[in-house]
């Protein structure tokens, strides 16, 4: 009975509250809007060069949407460590809260599989996004010279409009996050 109760409070969107510390010493729920019209989670990895090339756009996309959004970078690999996460956080110039998850409860739960790879939850916690940040990359080593669309951003625009979000949404490229299946 236990069990039947969590599967269809996952299909409609509520979860438990889920906390993970922060690089800050803070404990987040990651999935809580603060009264904000959305939660950006944007999973990211020290170890994966595909990251390197977004951070740029991902520090600026936090810029842009955190007057009307919550913005966290997710460390989701087991390996990474407070000190490790916070390195990464300073040399990219990280503005975001970046968040531990490395019992990958929140990846699991989202399904997220792919760094950097966004999702983009509903202050009811459904998913609204989940791809790539754009098409930088359009394959796991095929990188173009510049980006030529912004499904993230356009997704972000749609959803604080109160507008479905644009479709197709296309899968994140870049490196697996370790031990998601």
């Amino acid at each position: 009975m236990k069990h039947l109760l969590c599967v269809l409070l996952m299909l409609t969107g509520i979860t438990s509250a889920l906390e993970l510390p922060a690089t800050d010493g803070k404990n987040y729920d990651p999935l809580a809007a603060n009264g904000k019209k959305a939660v950006v989670l944007i999973f990211v990895s020290p170890f994966c060069s595909t990251t390197k090339s977004f951070m740029k756009e991902i520090n600026q996309i936090a810029a842009d949407y955190a007057d009307q959004t919550v913005v966290y970078l997710v460390q989701s690999d087991p390996e990474i460590t407070k000190e490790v996460a916070m390195e990464h956080a300073i040399l990219s110039e990280v503005k975001a809260t970046v968040l531990l998850d490395k019992e990958q409860m929140l990846a699991k739960q989202v399904q997220a599989r792919i760094t950097p790879e966004a999702v983009v939850v509903s202050p009811e916690t459904k998913t609204l996004y989940k791809g790539r940040i754009n098409d930088l990359y359009l394959g796991p080593t095929k990188r173009q010279r510049n980006a030529t669309t912004k499904e993230l951003r356009d997704a972000l625009d749609a959803v604080l409009a109160g507008k479905p979000v644009p479709e197709p949404q296309h899968e994140a490229q870049g490196c697996k996050i370790g031990g998601i299946k």
